[in-house]
């Protein structure tokens, strides 16, 4: 399967990106060189092969989450451009076109 320039055009739009006159053929040759390596992937026997889970055999090690009060809430708000008594305050981002 080749890729066309429409298609280089209509991935770099959902990635928002910009690709121009040498860029955008590379950018062609290596989605088409990604494509032919899957497709040669296609071809590789995998019978009795079991689904790969973990890349390794070592298991995560948690940590118990236990709350420490570190710092105080007159601390925290120390520094705070706007605050209200036990809040931050900050601008409002989100309007409500109801």
């Amino acid at each position: 399967m080749k890729i066309s320039e429409e298609r280089v055009e209509q991935l770099a739009k959902l990635a928002r990106l910009k690709f121009e006159g040498a860029d955008k053929d590379q950018i062609r040759e290596d989605l088409d060189k990604i494509l032919d390596m899957c497709e040669s992937l296609k071809q590789v026997n995998t019978d009795g092969v079991e689904p790969l889970i973990y890349m390794t055999e070592t298991k995560t090690e948690l940590r118990d989450d236990n709350v420490v009060q570190e710092i105080s809430k007159d601390q925290a708000l120390k520094n705070a451009p706007k605050a209200d008594s036990d809040f931050f305050r900050v601008p409002k981002v989100i309007e409500n076109n109801a």
